[in-house]
């Protein structure tokens, strides 16, 4: 399923959008502050990002280059009035992968959002972070700012299931299934605590990594 995070700010065109984005199986969240994409795309990256220029709280061109700062790959289409030849040229120079200007056909942007993603999903992001931590998972690695952090292959496992759910709290009990019980090493919950207590002293004790107490773990962005 393609997920969307759009910032509009005009209610109209933003339950549009999402309406006829949602017929075609699309999962579709819109925002009417820059404030709230940012803090949605730190919890969780959904699939392409569509953005107005004018918000009320800021303009379209400087999240864009926020999240490009952050997230080389994640797709990012404009959908905006502004369609003089400066404004489409700044908008791909800040990092934009398209540029639709309004008034828009549907169906043309669902077919713009299918091309885009076609071409952008042949090179996968391998790289996760969480403050100054970041995990490549192409390399099997882990690295706290430019140092490479030498961990167990559980305590990879670990991180790996924190990472890619970051902002979500992962129970023990999934860890504890996710991490061993999947190859077959059936162990005791206190290994999952050693584990954990291991992984943080390596990790330097990041305050990303959450403890929720009897519950389980969290990663989330502090900076």
């Amino acid at each position: 399923m393609i997920e969307v995070y759009y910032a509009e700010d005009d209610e109209t065109i933003g339950k549009s959008v999402k309406e006829y984005l949602e017929q075609q199986n699309c999962k579709v969240a819109v925002f009417d502050r820059i404030a709230d994409v940012k803090k949605a795309l730190i919890g969780h990256l959904p699939t392409i990002v569509l953005l107005d220029w004018n918000m009320p709280d800021g303009q379209g061109s400087e999240l864009c280059l926020w999240i490009r700062e952050r997230w080389k790959t994640l797709p990012i289409v404009y959908l905006t009035i502004r369609g003089d030849a400066h404004d489409i040229v700044t908008g791909f120079q800040n990092g934009a992968d398209d540029y639709v200007v309004k008034p828009f056909d549907l169906a043309v942007l669902y077919s713009r959002i299918l091309a885009l993603l076609r071409r952008t999903k042949t090179v996968p992001d391998t790289k996760l972070f969480c403050d100054d931590l970041m995990l490549d998972k192409e390399k099997t690695a882990v690295y706290d700012g430019q140092k490479e952090i030498a961990v167990s292959q559980p305590e990879y496992r670990i991180l790996l299931i924190l990472m890619e759910n970051k902002g979500k709290t992962i129970t023990r009990n999934q860890l504890l299934e996710q991490v061993w019980d999947r190859s077959g090493n059936y162990v005791n919950d206190n290994t999952l605590t050693v584990t954990m207590k291991r992984l943080r002293e390596k990790l330097n004790h990041p305050s990303c990594l959450k403890t929720i107490r009897s519950f389980g773990y969290r990663m989330e962005d502090t900076q």
